[in-house]
């Protein structure tokens, strides 16, 4: 395993140059914050370089993978997640957010009733965090719902 985490690790660095690249490559608006829309980029692709480069100098030894039911849960995950992203537009972020989280829930701790609170809770918690503590411009619910 020792060869393929060194693979890995230089397609990370490779693919962190390349998002460095693209990320100098953002324009700047005229009315940008001082940090500018570039700083962000670089330094997440400056981390994931430094995270490769140690895959490429210290491996790590024989990793367990996991049994064919975790895949199959990752797998469910990723679906939820792309679903998720596909639903806040048309249905606003409450619905989606509270049906993903509860499910994501589900499978960390397979209890119904606890993941449908966490989902509710997470997903009203969230939105108040993001709409009014962040300022970011959410709608709750379908736009058709409420006029």
């Amino acid at each position: 395993m020792l060869k393929s985490d060194r693979i890995f690790g230089v397609v990370v660095v490779l693919g962190a140059f390349a998002y460095i690249a693209s990320a100098l490559q953002t324009p700047t608006s005229f009315m940008s914050d001082p940090v500018g829309p570039k700083t962000f980029p670089v330094l997440l692709g400056a981390v994931a370089g430094l995270c490769g480069l140690i895959m490429v100098l210290k491996p790590d030894e024989e990793p367990d993978w996991p049994d064919f039911g975790a895949v199959i849960a990752l797998a469910i995950s990723v679906v939820v997640l792309i679903g998720y992203a596909y639903a806040l537009k048309p249905l606003g972020f409450l619905i989606p957010t509270a049906i993903t989280a509860g499910i994501l829930s589900y499978q960390i701790t397979p209890r119904p009733l606890a993941s449908a609170l966490t989902g509710l809770g997470l997903s009203v918690g969230l939105f108040l965090l993001f709409k009014y503590v962040l300022g970011l411009g959410l709608v709750p619910f379908p736009k058709g719902w409420f006029g």
